[in-house]
């Protein structure tokens, strides 16, 4: 029987002036694009991969709350919930435990309220920003690619403005 992870990480936002690359926004009255927080991360298999920041939901923390601590840790980012963007469920061997891994992981819409990537923990290469477009050709993993996805149509909604 497959065991059972469950993590939690999001979608880092920030909107920048009209001058740089991006995604317009739809909503009326605001100008600019947005960026989003992506790390770089050494893949088991060798080389790396461009992700969304995320981790495992520690006991008694709720997955909104493990997202703002992941983010924090992962990209040095404070960051705040907006709403839950997407939940992915997946399957893969795990030679470390040699077992089948079912793994679930909560994806939410966050906020950049401050920080700086160079503040990231080690067990990343590096977190940078990219404009939305781009970030979505950096993503390695095309679930990840997908809720990017649904949190641009969010945020071209005026997601931002709650």
């Amino acid at each position: 029987m497959a065991k059972l992870h469950i993590s939690s990480g999001g979608i880092v936002f920030r909107l920048m002036g009209s001058a740089r690359e991006g995604v317009r926004l739809g909503a009326p009255g605001v100008g600019g694009c947005y960026e989003v927080a992506l790390i770089r991360v050494l893949r088991a298999r060798g080389g790396t991969a461009w992700a969304l920041p995320k981790g495992w939901v520690e006991q008694g923390e709720e997955p909104e709350q493990t997202a703002v601590r992941e983010v924090r840790e992962e990209t040095g980012l404070q960051t705040r919930v907006l709403r839950k963007v997407d939940e992915i469920s997946y399957q893969f061997y795990s030679r470390a435990d040699h077992d089948r891994i079912s793994k679930t992981v909560h994806l939410f819409l966050l906020e950049c309220l401050g920080g700086d990537t160079a503040d990231h923990d080690t067990e990343v290469e590096e977190a940078r920003w990219f404009p939305i477009e781009e970030a979505s050709q950096r993503l390695t993993y095309k679930n990840e690619r997908e809720a990017l996805e649904k949190a641009a149509v969010l945020l071209e909604e005026g997601e931002h403005a709650t």
